[in-house]
């Protein structure tokens, strides 16, 4: 089947026609619930991160919980490091029981919430058997609790060894521990990146569900109509799509913002959003154009999306450490250097797929 394009005359009417194709796009969103959903659940996170930032740290990291206390009961033939060392701990609350039934009698009544029975080996080594509450969220602040006294307990018994030189290599000097807030940490390298990047994966996702959906349609052949191309289509289609995130991005930081989470350099990652959606919509767009179906395309997406994550551990800095310095306020020379690399590739990503989309027979489609 033969089809003649009929122009009637001018840049205006073609550029009207792509808003149109936009429109179409964005009121298409409205019969998506999961996408709908998905907006409503970040509108609440961002709306309320103040009130849900508390709770979300207690998941994050549990013994940041203010006052909890742990009550342990320590007995074996070796209790004194881990004595010295629970003494020094706050949040942990160490007492020696030389009988060990009597031990595991104060943890059965609940005088104690878990009993730790440390024993030297022959060949010298600590061994540390800890008995704890099986299920609950005490439980789950407890092991947070005992795992950092254990790992003090490590650190000492490896100095003890390397000064007695029974080590190969002495142990690396560890860093003093700082007073910084878990809420602060969890907010700007957990909270906000998932804000901002959630909504990037989300645009690619509904580009790839939109032109797949057209194809099987058959409607797609439908907006082949003048004055627009096949291209012309995909452009308005992917600026749309592409689009959404970074109005997502300034709601979730005004809202953030309201919330007395202060952002540093907010245009800054507003341009970083902007980027990745373009880099990640156009990359969603190419698989929907070249995949079989639906099935395969989301695959394809969803595995070149993860792909692109794991490679993004060997730059210099990950895109969520590059969020928080942007936030924070202390982005360096890198830092810019990364973000102009994310805009450079967005670009080149659109560029590529306009020029493939060119070369794109639309009657195989």
């Amino acid at each position: 089947m033969s089809r003649e394009r009929v122009s009637d005359g001018g840049s205006g009417s073609s550029w009207g026609s792509r808003w149109a194709v936009a429109r179409r796009e964005l009121r298409s969103l409205r019969s998506e619930k999961t996408i709908i959903l998905a907006l409503a659940i970040q509108l609440f996170i961002a709306a309320f991160s103040s009130f849900l930032v508390v709770g979300l740290v207690s998941l994050y990291d549990p013994g940041s919980v203010d006052g909890y206390q742990a009550e342990i009961a320590v007995t074996g033939d070796d209790p004194d490091t881990l004595l010295a060392v629970a003494d020094d701990r706050d949040g942990v609350s160490a007492a020696f029981y030389e009988d060990r039934s009597a031990a595991y009698e104060a943890f059965d009544t609940g005088r104690v919430t878990a009993v730790l029975d440390a024993n030297r080996n022959d060949d010298g080594r600590l061994s540390v058997r800890v008995t704890a509450p099986e299920e609950g969220i005490r439980t789950t602040l407890l092991v947070v609790q005992l795992r950092d006294t254990l790992e003090q307990v490590e650190r000492v018994e490896r100095e003890r060894n390397a000064n007695a030189g029974r080590l190969e290599r002495a142990p690396l000097p560890v860093p003093d521990e700082v007073g910084a807030s878990p809420y602060v940490g969890f907010t700007y390298t957990v909270l906000l990146p998932l804000l901002l990047f959630l909504p990037v994966f989300i645009s690619g996702s509904i580009a790839v569900d939109s032109l797949i959906e057209e194809r099987q349609r058959g409607t797609l052949e439908l907006l082949r109509v003048a004055p627009l191309s096949l291209a012309d289509v995909i452009d308005a289609k992917l600026l749309a799509t592409a689009g959404l995130a970074p109005i997502q991005a300034v709601a979730w930081l005004l809202l953030l913002s309201i919330n007395g989470t202060s952002i540093a350099s907010p245009a800054a990652l507003i341009v970083l959003v902007a980027a990745l959606s373009l880099l990640v919509v156009a990359g969603g767009v190419a698989v929907a154009l070249w995949a079989p179906d639906r099935r395969q395309a989301q695959l394809l997406y969803s595995v070149a999306t993860v792909g692109a994550l794991v490679v993004a551990t060997v730059l210099p800095e990950h895109p969520a450490n590059t969020v928080a310095k942007f936030a924070i306020g202390t982005q360096t020379a890198t830092t810019w250097g990364l973000l102009g690399v994310y805009c450079l590739l967005g670009v080149a990503a659109f560029l590529a797929l306009r020029s493939g989309v060119g070369r794109l027979d639309p009657d195989s489609l």
